[in-house]
């Protein structure tokens, strides 16, 4: 059952990562914007975002 758990889980966990990589992508283009407009509230909400995305994303690294 372990061998067949394993790569499954793999290929979660690389799905996982294409996806934050695009949402990373998308905050950073929201707060390029934010920036822009001068905007702190969106700037304070994109930022919280960004931290959120990074940390799973250094938890989805540690695994492996």
């Amino acid at each position: 059952m372990e061998q067949v758990m394993k790569p499954w889980k793999k290929k979660t966990i690389e799905n996982r990562r294409s996806v934050l990589k695009l949402e990373i992508d998308y905050e950073l283009a929201t707060l390029y914007e934010a920036l822009e407009l001068n905007d702190v509230k969106k700037i304070r909400e994109t930022k919280t975002k960004l931290k959120k995305l990074q940390e799973e994303m250094s938890s989805l690294q540690e695994v492996k």
